[in-house]
């Protein structure tokens, strides 16, 4: 088996292998049988079941990886359902027009819900997930314009200035530090190019006693945790059967929420692996629009907007500045600094 980059654009296949750069090193890394290798100082990055690796283990991240092998397709799109296409609109900003032929890369891609649509929206994605479910999202892109790492987001193998487009949707606070994992990515865009993020809302207080069972709950192994989670089937249906009792109803389902949280999908099985996704993690933090401004401002990114569903957040990388003939002749080129990583 050898490293397949070539799918149906092989410009944009091309475009992929430039980028890639050792995380020892930042050496450039060349395609040599049955993965890369790093030019400089010879580090290897294996394939295996589709996936190129820069980490050995899952980390803090094993969770992920045992709910997307059990849910590899749940959340796919399909002539049934556009759910994943409608969570990403409204958590991105990003439309067709914006991503057909560009490089995206996905921060946090699990099985690959969200770049099965930038993929069907004509991009090419790179997809990066520390978990094991890099695998399943190989699988699911099999045949698309998508090239899959299982890599940490602390120490990406990507050179500076290499994509159009990255969004991270509900990955990032479930890293060691949020606010340190999105400053490694503002680096990574063009001039001119956009990101997204989706994060957990700090404004609500629906998640304390979550966080305090969430002490106990992390610890468990997670095929007990999932088991235990199908109690949400009958807790759903005493929701409502509490909210159609007169006047008392939905204040007794109100607390009951709040000291039992859990989702409320109208999917049994969405709401199963979504009540799993907040109980398993082992880092799980919550954040304000104000916070989440500071970090797009402090790495100088610019046009920012607040996108339909809290807490996310757009912004643009300034498009370089064109120099006149006369300040090249006594400046040199100018080169753009960040206040972020790298």
């Amino acid at each position: 088996m050898t490293v397949t980059l070539n799918h149906t654009h092989s410009g944009l296949a091309d475009a992929v292998a430039a980028i890639l750069r050792c995380v020892t090193c930042e050496g450039r890394l060349e395609v040599r049988g049955e993965g890369l290798v790093c030019a400089g100082c010879c580090r290897k990055y294996p394939e295996i079941n589709g996936v190129i690796r820069s980490v050995e283990e899952q980390q803090y991240a094993g969770s992920f990886g045992f709910q997307w092998q059990i849910h590899a397709r749940t959340q796919l799109d399909s002539k049934e359902s556009d759910r994943s296409e409608q969570s990403f609109r409204q958590r991105t900003g990003f439309e067709p027009e914006d991503l057909a032929g560009k490089l995206v890369l996905d921060v946090g891609c699990g099985m690959g819900r969200f770049a099965d649509v930038a993929t069907r929206w004509g991009a090419y994605v790179v997809g990066i997930d520390l978990s094991v479910a890099a695998e399943v999202a190989a699988r699911n892109l099999a045949g698309r314009d998508a090239t899959i790492f299982q890599a940490d987001v602390f120490h990406l193998p990507f050179a500076p200035e290499s994509f159009d487009f990255i969004y991270s949707i509900g990955v990032l606070h479930h890293t060691p530090d949020c606010e340190q994992a999105f400053k490694m990515l503002p680096r990574l865009l063009k001039p001119g190019g956009r990101i997204a993020i989706w994060l957990y809302s700090r404004y609500n207080a629906w998640y304390r006693m979550s966080d305090i069972y969430r002490k106990v709950t992390r610890r468990m192994p997670a095929r007990v945790l999932y088991s235990l989670c199908y109690g949400v089937v009958p807790l759903y249906g005493i929701h409502q059967a509490l909210k159609r009792i007169p006047l008392v109803g939905r204040p007794a389902s109100g607390a009951l929420a709040y000291m039992a949280p859990m989702s409320f999908h109208p999917d049994r099985i969405w709401r199963i692996l979504d009540t799993f996704d907040w109980y398993s993690p082992w880092y799980q933090s919550k954040h304000t629009y104000e916070e989440v401004f500071r970090w797009f401002e402090s790495c100088g990114l610019e046009n920012l907007r607040v996108i339909a569903q809290p807490i996310a957040v757009q912004g643009q990388r300034p498009v370089l500045t064109e120099l006149s003939d006369s300040d090249l002749s006594t400046s040199g080129s100018k080169k753009e600094t960040s206040q972020c990583a790298g």
